[in-house]
């Protein structure tokens, strides 16, 4: 049986930069945020949201006091969720993978704002054997019941996995748990790095 292969989303896949959400959004707001870009992208509420533990609306809700926004909530998804790019290389790399066999999956630390966005806007989310996303599970990286549940839903453990991030501490519980890990650093490394987990042995 051949590894499945795990990607990472943001940083891995897509490119993503919270300043542009942050313009968006002071565009529309009364209230000045010290810092808005980092306080959209690293807030103790994206967390909760990301870990499942606030809905779509509540998390608006919670951002609306805070910044005083002054539309609504369609207006704030939309300007909050369209802060990406798609990586050429590494959707390339994913597709040949896929075509050479290898069942693949994402695992990810997100919410269902910016996984609406990506489903929505890029062709490539769709061709995947399955998701691991944190605001569904309840659980981010590296918490260890996330990686559960990656190894649950691909029906693999240790070896049998092969992991690609861009965060060295989630790269870390992957080893823990004897998963093959590469770190993500340019997708000509990655690239390199995949190519010799998975080479054939004579």
């Amino acid at each position: 049986m051949k590894p499945a292969i795990i990607f990472d989303l943001g940083k891995v896949l897509v490119d993503f930069d919270y300043s542009i959400a942050a313009r968006k959004v002071a565009a529309r707001s009364t209230k000045q945020v010290p810092d808005l870009q980092h306080f959209l992208g690293s807030s103790p509420i994206l967390a909760r949201f990301e870990s499942g533990l606030l809905t779509r609306e509540q998390f608006f809700d919670e951002m609306r006091q805070i910044t005083g926004f002054t539309s609504d909530i369609k207006e704030f998804v939309s300007d909050f969720a369209d802060i990406f790019v798609p990586i050429p290389a590494m959707i390339g790399l994913h597709e040949e993978v896929r075509q050479r066999g290898f069942q693949t999956y994402i695992f990810s630390n997100t919410n269902d704002i910016a996984i609406g966005h990506v489903r929505q806007e890029f062709p490539f989310f769709k061709h995947f054997d399955g998701y691991i996303l944190s605001y569904e599970v309840g659980s981010m990286k590296p918490q260890p019941k996330i990686y559960e549940a990656m190894e649950k839903m691909s029906g693999r453990r240790g070896a049998d996995l092969i992991y690609i991030d861009d965060r060295p501490e989630n790269i870390e519980t992957g080893v823990a748990r004897g998963w093959r890990a590469i770190l993500h650093e340019t997708p000509e490394k990655t690239r390199a790095a995949l190519e010799s987990l998975i080479k054939p042995t004579a």
